[in-house]
């Protein structure tokens, strides 16, 4: 995610985590459709005629793009600056908004018990919206149907992806929720690639879910597995969508109104399951809390990071959540990992990886 959020600039939409299509700006709608298909990433995003930003391989959560290009964690980047010494400085950027996005949802895994995990992306989706609005300030008039109908088909992919997540990881161990959620961006990187040898790293992803389900997802729970592989095909939807919407909204327009439609679609659920619990100060303030840190700042430091980080080694970088989400998990929530887990999140994030460096390589000159 390429810029300052308080001068909300560009963005990478980052749900809970990942990366998307890549653009460059001079290029037409159409050579987007057909070249622009998004890359691994979750919690990835966006790219309006400038660039823009969820997750997360990028979990949940959103991104956009650099200068020339487009992230939760959010889309990726299309076209990014060159690498130098100073390469450092913004891989650290990256690595600490993937450590933000990932203890947030173990914070919000803590939350759970007060509020419920829809009471949890009520308060996530509604806290950041309003957090949103107040500094975007986004421009309402001068927009067409299909404008708002692509927002808002992006903001209900948000709603449905973070649902989808936060009941997975009430279920199951939050390392290989997001090891399951990544499969969905994993699976558009190999079908935008269009190489023979991303299907060789979707395969080697498939070995490492057997792994991690023991031979049968009877080892985990089987509705937390069906509902972070659900959070997964959300999450590509996603990506899909934070990148026409960033083509289609100024700034960062586009992503504070689709937070906005995603608080309204949780906002029914979330009170049906935590009702007034949602206004406890305490619970408000632990809410906030999972919204800045899962939401505002991972899109704050990736945008940073995107104006100086080339796209390739973004993707790569966001590769690496699973295995995040498994250190939260351990040190937060104390879920231990046998040495089968580790090895199938190791083989997951191979394969992420191996997609992204497929795919840049398909691009390259």
């Amino acid at each position: 995610m390429a810029v300052h959020l308080f001068h909300c600039l560009p963005w990478t939409g980052r749900p809970s985590s990942g990366t998307g299509p890549s653009e460059a700006p001079g290029t037409t709608n159409e050579e987007e459709e057909e070249d622009e298909t998004p890359v691994n990433d979750a919690r990835t995003a966006h790219t309006p005629a400038a660039p823009a930003h969820t997750p997360s391989p990028l979990p949940a959560d959103a991104p956009a793009a650099a200068p020339a290009a487009e992230a939760p964690g959010p889309a990726l980047p299309g076209a990014a600056a060159p690498q130098g010494r100073g390469a450092l400085g913004p891989v650290a950027l990256v690595v600490a908004g993937a450590l933000s996005v990932q203890f947030g949802a173990a914070l919000a895994v803590l939350l759970m018990p007060r509020a419920g995990a829809l009471g949890v992306v009520t308060l996530r989706l509604a806290l950041a919206a309003l957090v949103l609005l107040a500094v975007c300030r986004p421009r309402l008039r001068g927009h067409s149907r299909s404008d708002w109908g692509t927002v808002v088909a992006f903001g209900v992919a948000m709603a449905g992806m973070n649902i989808c997540f936060y009941q997975a990881v009430d279920r199951i161990p939050l390392g290989a929720a997001v090891t399951l959620e990544v499969l969905g961006p994993l699976a558009l990187s190999v079908v935008a690639s269009r190489r023979a040898v991303s299907f060789l790293w979707a395969g080697l992803a498939l070995a490492g879910v057997v792994l991690l389900s023991g031979g049968g997802f009877d080892r985990l729970d089987p509705v937390g597995a069906g509902f972070a592989l659900a959070a997964g095909a959300l999450w590509a939807a996603y990506i899909v969508f934070s990148a026409r919407t960033g083509r289609r909204f100024p700034q960062a327009d586009g992503l504070a109104l689709a937070m906005v439609v995603g608080a309204l679609v949780s906002l029914p659920l979330g009170l049906a399951e935590a009702g007034t619990a949602l206004a406890v100060p305490s619970t408000l303030a632990l809410g906030l809390a999972v919204a800045l840190m899962s939401s505002v700042l991972p899109y704050t430091l990736e945008l940073a990071a995107l104006r100086r980080l080339p796209a390739p080694t973004f993707a790569v970088l966001m590769s690496l959540e699973p295995a995040v989400a498994a250190l939260a998990g351990f040190l937060v929530l104390h879920q231990a990992l046998s040495v089968t887990d580790a090895l199938a999140i190791s083989l997951v994030v191979a394969a992420s990886i191996g997609a992204v460096r497929a795919r840049t390589g398909r691009r390259a000159p």
